[in-house]
């Protein structure tokens, strides 16, 4: 039982569809960060549910590794094959099924992306809220529990995601959770496969909940003369219980990349990008409340945005906080990294993620979605630099120290990957084996996604 064996199998299965080229194989062992080059041995191009299931059953008998491939946006290695075999490219599988406008969902194929979705449901009134600024793929998003700019007011994947087909290890399908709001039957597989980052089964198709388009919607930015005065206003708006739409900052070093990579202009202070959302009146009142408790913290330059091109010029820019975060570092690799802690705790976490960043000697950014406590750090690295690598890992995982030492995760958006196996065992401690356990249970061979989330056993016994 081979790799090869499997690739000669799924050949006669897929035709043309199972491609070996050094081209393909290249593009699908790219990634958007620091990691290495790392090509799988086939790409496989399904097209239906049915074929996945084939694929699967031929890879489960011939022990080979199957890494599922969507947009390739992932920022831990979630979509790298790095113990070779093939890599699952379910861009084909890019369909909205149905509609269900009434009861606000949508059933999709995992490799739509949410950009085609949203265009796909303009004409509906419909919106599928869940922005997590790549334009991702539905199934990668889902296999992350992505979230982004907008969870603050619509929550994340976890919360938005109401059923699922997956196919299992062995190539058995199943389904998971209903159209219905809610159920009280049995475990819950869906949200258990949410978030398992391929390693527990393959999404084939999701049920998305979907919003109704406000009425109005309006962006603002203001800026601040620190980033503890920029995270308190943040702090003080949401125990207001003000329900912001969008509310992101930016610290000073994130603002100078975002004026060298798309020349914005900006005085490179501490930013907040907001956005509200609702009836024209209510969007008024929201922004005119905040901008009452804004005031209270010293915010200036306060400029707002309603004609929808200029809203999207705003968060265009916001999007592109990985690449401007790369112009800091003239030509540098980006090594990112994400923290989520308690809202109370915001304003400490994201000083001392600052100072660790000066005293390590490293370029890094700050920004983050932060009305839900999460911020991303992107840290410029030439991996050849041996000493600089150390730097960074050190930092990151001082930022991870921190985070839990304030009562927060190590990652609230781009999940564990290759990236963080290491802090696992800090976070959820004897836990982690009843994850294994779970993991065993669904993928007793361990061909699905290897090498991803759970850290390898000797890194357990070595933190125990």
């Amino acid at each position: 039982m081979t790799i090869a064996a499997a690739i000669a199998e799924l050949s006669t299965l897929l035709g043309a569809r199972l491609v070996t080229s050094q081209a393909d194989r290249t593009l699908h062992g790219q990634n958007e960060t620091y990691y290495p080059l790392t090509p799988p041995d086939a790409v496989a191009y399904p097209e239906t549910t049915a074929e996945v299931s084939q694929i699967m059953a031929i890879c489960h008998a011939q022990d080979c590794p199957v890494t599922p491939y969507g947009a390739a946006s992932s920022l831990e290695g979630q979509h790298l094959a790095v113990q070779g075999g093939v890599s699952l490219d379910m861009t084909r599988m890019n369909r909205v099924l149905a509609v269900n406008a009434e009861d606000l969902n949508a059933v999709v194929q995992p490799g739509i992306t949410r950009i085609a979705l949203n265009e796909e449901l303009r004409a509906t009134g419909l919106f599928f809220p869940v922005d997590p600024g790549a334009n991702a793929s539905m199934g990668g998003m889902a296999g992350t529990r992505a979230s982004g700019t907008t969870a603050v007011r619509y929550g994340t994947m976890r919360e938005n995601v109401l059923a699922l087909e997956a196919v299992m290890a062995d190539g058995t399908v199943i389904r998971t959770g209903t159209k219905a709001r809610k159920s009280s039957t049995g475990y819950d597989l869906t949200h258990l496969l949410v978030g398992s980052e391929g390693t527990l089964g393959i999404i084939t198709e999701l049920t998305l909940r979907l919003q109704g388009i406000p009425e109005a919607t309006a962006a603002a930015t203001c800026r601040f003369a620190s980033v503890q005065d920029a995270v308190n206003c943040v702090i003080l708006t949401i125990q207001s219980g003000l329900p912001m739409a969008r509310i992101e900052l930016l610290d000073h070093m994130m603002v100078r990349g975002f004026n060298l990579y798309a020349d914005a202009g900006l005085p490179e202070m501490p930013h907040l990008f907001l956005e509200f959302h609702g009836s024209k009146a209510g969007v008024a009142e929201q922004m005119a409340s905040f901008a009452e408790i804004a005031e209270d913290f010293g915010a200036t330059g306060w400029r707002t945005a309603t004609r929808a091109e200029d809203r999207n010029a705003l968060w265009k820019m916001r999007h592109s906080a990985h690449y401007a975060s790369a112009a800091l570092g003239k030509g540098k690799r980006l090594w990112p990294t994400d923290v989520c802690v308690p809202i109370s705790q915001l304003a400490t976490a994201v000083v001392q993620a600052q100072d660790d960043a000066v005293r390590l000697g490293l370029t890094s950014t700050i920004v983050g979605h932060v009305g839900d406590g999460n911020f991303h750090a992107g840290v410029s690295v030439n991996p050849e630099d041996a000493d600089e690598m150390a730097r960074a890992e050190a930092f990151t995982k001082a930022l991870a120290d921190t985070a839990l030492r304030l009562g927060g995760t190590v990652s609230g958006e781009h999940g564990i990957g290759l990236g963080k196996q290491s802090l696992m065992n800090k976070e959820h401690g004897p836990a982690v084996a009843y994850m294994r356990a779970i993991k065993q249970a669904f993928d007793s061979k361990g061909i699905l996604n290897p090498g991803k989330m759970l850290p390898p056993l000797a890194m357990a016994k070595a933190a125990e």
